[in-house]
């Protein structure tokens, strides 16, 4: 199930008006949706339309233009702001492109969204809500029903989902992919600043605390071992994932807290290997990992049935283990430690997958393939 979208040129018009709409942007929120969001609207000169506490009528974010209206308040990390509906009912692109899951966006394409063009990019199922998505389960299935195209990121997400099932007509597969030329080119000063506060060669996270990213697992496995492992990022998982390392007596895990884009590629340069833990459905790519990649790292990841199996292949350009598995993550990870040679190669054959697979380039010419045959569908070509 799922259609996978080839680049082909780009052959949307430049007067076409993209809109993308999500909870979230920069430079607030640094994840990887925000991230795939950008690379999207600077190659299509897109706008993006968001929430945040502190908004704005319109503000430039690395060259992409973005309006955010006041969030409210988040809810099971809903975003709210009723603001946005008046925002979007201003505004006339021809595509408004939706980023899944986000319960508010879909009550504001519904009564704001004036039945334009609809793209949907699913990234990820609902899966810790349970009860709040049982409530929500109608008015999602409507919000999907009215979408021209529904993009999986992965192959493996659009066969597994239970959701995507429903909708097998219009939905289509286009992987993540990152531009390298937006990273900041690595500088010795930091470097060195970088590798004073962390060293090297340690086992390297990178990505907002959430409870689906499987740290718990990563703590209990590196607690103790010989080499470090540096957690970079903040989120609400934070302060329980300190106190648990501090309880098992884990001086070998270090928090970074939130790191700039330039203390990043050092972190990337300096590491072993890049470590992504996560370990349920909520986790439908990794674009830790694409970075990973393009920096030539070996990675370890989770078997969890989503795209994160795709990006990194086992045995290849890293170790796919089992999920919610301390021991599972040790032995990876030690198999690294003590194998520089093969971590080595294993980063060589990532950057070939990185070039192969995963560049903004591919994505963004894919997209714009998608975006003109919904426009020339909704016309009758």
């Amino acid at each position: 199930m799922g259609r996978l979208i080839e680049a082909r040129g780009d052959e949307l018009e430049a007067s076409t008006k993209i809109l993308q709409c999500y909870r979230t942007f920069f430079p607030e929120s640094q994840g990887g949706v925000e991230q795939v969001i950008l690379e999207i609207a600077r190659r299509t000169e897109g706008e993006v339309l968001t929430l945040s506490q502190t908004p704005c009528e319109q503000s430039i974010y690395s060259g992409v233009k973005y309006s955010a209206a006041k969030r409210w308040l988040s809810i099971a990390s809903c975003c709210v702001g009723p603001g946005l509906l008046l925002r979007l009912l201003k505004r006339s692109p021809d595509i408004l492109h939706f980023h899944f899951p986000w319960p508010f966006g879909d009550i504001s394409y519904l009564l704001a969204g004036r039945s334009r063009p609809l793209v949907i990019t699913y990234h990820s199922d609902i899966v810790r809500q349970r009860f709040l998505g049982a409530i929500y389960r109608p008015l999602m299935r409507y919000f999907l029903s009215r979408a021209d195209r529904i993009v999986a990121t992965s192959q493996a997400y659009a066969d597994t989902s239970a959701v995507l099932s429903n909708y097998r007509e219009k939905v289509e597969v286009i992987p993540l992919g990152i531009s390298e030329g937006d990273y900041p080119l690595l500088n010795h000063q930091t470097l060195d600043s970088v590798e004073s506060r962390f060293g090297r060669d340690f086992m390297l996270f990178v990505g907002v605390l959430r409870y689906y990213k499987g740290l718990d697992y990563l703590i209990e496995a590196a607690a103790g071992q010989a080499y470090n492992v540096v957690i970079a990022g903040k989120g609400p998982e934070m302060e329980r994932l300190r106190a648990l390392s501090q309880g098992l007596g884990a001086d070998n895990i270090i928090f970074a807290g939130f790191v700039s884009d330039e203390e990043k590629v050092a972190l990337m340069s300096l590491c072993r290997a890049v470590v992504f833990p996560s370990h349920l459905r909520s986790e439908a790519f990794g674009v830790t990992l694409i970075e990973g990649l393009m920096n030539g790292k070996p990675l370890v990841s989770c078997e969890i049935g989503t795209g994160t199996s795709y990006v990194n292949s086992d045995g290849e350009t890293g170790y796919v283990v089992r999920p919610a598995d301390p021991d599972s993550l040790r032995e990876a990870m030690d198999k690294l430690w003590h194998e520089p040679e093969r971590a080595v190669e294993m980063g060589r054959a990532g950057r070939r997958r990185f070039e192969a697979l995963f560049t903004a380039e591919k994505m963004v010419s894919s997209y714009q393939r998608l975006y003109q045959d919904v426009l020339e569908q909704r016309a009758g070509v």
